[in-house]
């Protein structure tokens, strides 16, 4: 049963999973720092969002490469282990209807354990990729690649993609200050001004809230 054909897909998934984890060291963490105290969960408003599944399963809680390492991993492992479990109570080859039900629970499963394994595994490898030059993507231009930029306030986070000195893509979290006046969206282009408990503080390219920085930083404030 442990090399049945049946487990092929969560043996698939185990090594996609093991692969990107190996990716994230060999790139020195995949992903910027992590957030060590923000709370990233999504508030439950009356109505159901789409916004709510991602903060579900975990987007934002860690680097997209880091969930997808985990929750691939953990839906490899738990899928087999089902897959035994099954094989060997009932003594027979799992069918098609059993191997459905036994995909889609592994699948959840693991949904939900990579969203509680994601921050702290995340602040691990931070620890180990941490740079000691992190505000070298001070002044820099970023694109937003998460919804939006929320305010410190908040108490959630973004993403932005970036290229550090030596061209290296990275994606580091970020929020936006609470005296900005312009909450960035997907796409919109950011410029880096801050560094903060190892979170970036950005602000809007282009707009009255860089006209005011740069107005500030000018007079030495």
């Amino acid at each position: 049963m442990l090399f049945s054909s049946v487990n092929l897909p969560y043996w698939i998934f185990l090594g996609t999973g093991v692969l990107l984890f190996l990716f994230m060291i060999v790139a020195g963490g995949g992903e910027e720092d992590l957030d060590s105290d923000a709370d990233l969960d999504v508030e439950l408003n009356s109505e159901f969002s789409f916004d709510q599944l991602l903060g579900w399963v975990g987007l934002g809680k860690a680097p997209l490469i880091l969930l997808l390492a985990i929750d691939l991993s953990l839906w490899g492992v738990i899928g087999w282990m089902l897959n035994v479990w099954l094989g060997g109570l009932f003594q027979a080859k799992i069918n098609a209807l059993m191997g459905i039900i036994v995909l889609l629970t592994s699948l959840i499963i693991s949904l939900f354990g990579g969203r509680l394994l994601a921050q702290p595994i995340g602040k691990i490898f931070a620890e180990f990729s941490e740079d000691v030059s992190s505000d070298r993507l001070i002044g820099g231009v970023g694109t937003v690649t998460s919804f939006y930029i929320p305010t410190e306030h908040q108490g959630k986070i973004g993403q932005v993609d970036i290229l550090d000195p030596k061209r290296n893509l990275l994606t580091i979290t970020a929020i936006i200050p609470d005296w900005a006046t312009v909450a960035p969206q997907r796409g919109d282009k950011v410029i880096v001004i801050e560094l903060k408990q190892r979170i970036y503080v950005v602000i809007a390219k282009d707009s009255v809230d860089e006209e005011r920085w740069l107005d500030t930083s000018n007079r030495g404030i």
